[in-house]
């Protein structure tokens, strides 16, 4: 005979987790008094969004489900935000949460808050579990869900009596969800289309989103790209599905994303989107997108066809799959290749000639560090291998656009959401997930101030990380907007009292500093690097700094502003 308790870490040993980022509380004591004896590993944070934040860290640096746990009410409500972060970028993350006793649901009990409803728009699919014998079956779908189709976050709300239940556990052999319907080939006919409308384009423009990388479908990628010889672009959350090295990578698109993919989008007469969901950060004003372009468009999730742009060529499937179908199509009509051989030569070097022009290059200074100065050498220090795990704002635009990453699942960020705090746990998560990586937490001096109390669990856990804080003593996208387009009114974006480093970071028995000047950062971060357990690297850089190129919100992608406007002086 088991408890609730014993059966769901039954179950969570069957999924094969290995750890889980949690918190404990009064109705999920029966769950942590189990855990005493199980050879599941627990990570004790110090919030419970941050327990969210983490086990996407975990998920999006291994490609596996990711496991957070609360208690019941404000527990429970602070997991909320990893939640809808997990939900805008497709993570697959499984959250257990305690609940008043079934008795008590509906009684306004101590802690009691309605998990169930709250959470029902933030993810994919929730459970309120009131009976031991659903338990096992609860768990078990929970985790096939989250995983399968387009990931994303599942939670599976338990009472405290379901997990004092007495029962024996009966092994979930197989998971039949007659509702839950995934497609997964992609039409043959409509793939073989693809290919024909790929060899009759003049100039084809790969665009590849986070579902490649959900996918493990960058080898596929590649071929096709590599096979149609086309440039490419990767938004924010693909970043590693093509290698940032591969002559036809162009860059990120959209609205911090390079002259060169902005300019392509627009000029291409043929768009291959992969795995993506025409983000308003990527199209910019719709009416304005890519006007000249017809749309193959792959994904799993048949809702985001045609949601925002129109497809020519719609095609729900598994990418993967889709793209190895694709490539043999394209081998098989290989005879249309010559058709227009000589204009998307043209288109490439067309391409190349606006990266050229325009290209996204670090900037430096003799008295002042650069933030593109600091960004260039964790580039020039990881060589394109290292998993950075950014928090959100200009460092994260600034790292997008200037760190390569030639493998998939290096580059952890917020995307869709944009939750500052983000950068630290996940960063968490992936060091946990990968041991033996070397793991940066970039994050600004905004949103690492909203996550330091997981500076003890750093410690606690003695994981290697090494956190970097870009600090230009401000809020920087905000105040980069309130520069831009509310006449320099900065309010509320100054950031007085940063913690001194070397305090902060030898209060939990690790080492810190502070670095200002641009002669000693290579050094330091060398130092940093080297350094066998924690870091907490304070590097002070110039404070009005704005990130471009830049595209106004309501604007075209072609509209970008790509440089400061210069003072005009007056004779």
């Amino acid at each position: 005979m088991l408890n609730g308790a014993q059966i769901v870490l039954e179950c969570l040993g069957r999924e094969k987790v290995e750890c889980i980022f949690g918190y404990p509380g009064g109705v999920t004591l029966p769950l942590y008094d189990a855990m005493y004896d199980s050879p599941i590993r627990h990570v004790l944070v110090r919030h419970e969004q941050n327990a969210c934040f983490a086990a996407e860290g975990w998920a999006r640096a291994t490609g596996r489900v990711g496991v957070c746990c609360a208690t019941s009410g404000p527990g429970a409500t602070n997991l909320v935000t990893g939640l809808v972060d997990a939900m805008m970028d497709s993570i697959p993350i499984v959250a257990i949460t305690g609940q008043v006793s079934t008795r008590l649901i509906g009684s306004d009990a101590f802690q009691e808050a309605d998990t169930f409803g709250i959470t029902r728009s933030c993810t994919k699919h929730n459970f309120l579990v009131k009976t031991l014998a659903d338990l096992p079956r609860a768990i078990h779908e929970a985790f096939h869900i989250a995983a399968t189709g387009r990931p994303g976050p599942v939670l599976v709300d338990i009472p405290k009596d379901v997990f004092q239940a007495q029962g024996r556990y009966a092994p979930v052999s197989s998971i039949h969800l007659p509702g839950y319907k995934v497609f997964t080939e992609g039409h043959a006919g409509q793939i073989r289309r693809a290919a024909q409308m790929i060899w009759e384009a003049r100039r084809p423009l790969v665009y590849a989103g986070g579902g490649i990388i959900s996918a493990d479908a960058s080898e596929e990628l590649r071929a096709l790209v590599e096979q149609v010889d086309a440039p490419a672009v990767c938004t924010l959350m693909a970043l590693g599905a093509l290698s940032g090295s591969h002559p036809n990578f162009v860059s990120m698109p959209g609205m911090h994303g390079s002259y060169a993919a902005n300019m392509g989008m627009s000029e291409s007469d043929l768009l291959i989107a992969l795995g993506t969901r025409f983000d308003d950060r990527v199209t910019g004003k719709l009416s304005g997108f890519a006007p000249h372009a017809k749309v193959i468009h792959v994904d799993i999730d048949p809702a985001e066809i045609g949601k925002n742009r129109a497809a020519d060529l719609p095609i729900v499937g598994d990418v993967k799959r889709v793209l190895r179908k694709l490539n043999q199509a394209l081998v098989d009509s290989a005879e249309l290749k010559p058709l227009n051989e000589t204009a998307r030569a043209a288109w490439r070097e067309r391409v190349a000639g606006w990266k050229r022009e325009h290209p996204l290059e670090p900037e430096f200074s003799s008295s002042e560090i650069k933030p593109q100065h600091l960004v260039h050498e964790i580039d020039r220090i990881s060589a394109g291998e290292a998993i950075v795990a950014s928090d959100v704002g200009q460092h994260q635009m600034w790292a997008a656009q200037l760190i390569r990453f030639n493998r998939p699942r290096l580059w952890i960020n917020s995307g869709g959401l944009g939750s500052m705090g983000f950068g630290l746990p996940a960063a968490i998560g992936a060091q946990m997930a990968r041991p033996d990586a070397l793991v940066f937490a970039l994050v600004g001096d905004g949103g690492f101030q909203m996550s330091i109390p997981e500076l003890a669990t750093i410690a606690n856990e003695r994981l290697p990380v090494k956190i970097i804080v870009m600090n230009n003593g401000h809020l920087g996208m905000v105040r980069q907007w309130q520069t831009l387009f509310y006449h320099n009114r900065l309010s509320q974006v100054t950031l007085d009292g940063f913690p001194d480093p070397e305090k902060l970071a030898g209060a939990y028995g690790f080492r810190g500093r502070t670095v200002e000047t641009p002669g000693e950062l290579r050094r330091v971060l060398r130092e940093c690097v080297e350094e066998p357990g924690p870091y907490l690297l304070n590097v002070r850089v110039t404070p009005f700094e704005n990130v471009y190129p830049m595209v106004p919100a309501g604007a075209a992608i072609t509209e970008m502003v790509l440089a400061s406007p210069q003072p005009v002086e007056v004779a």
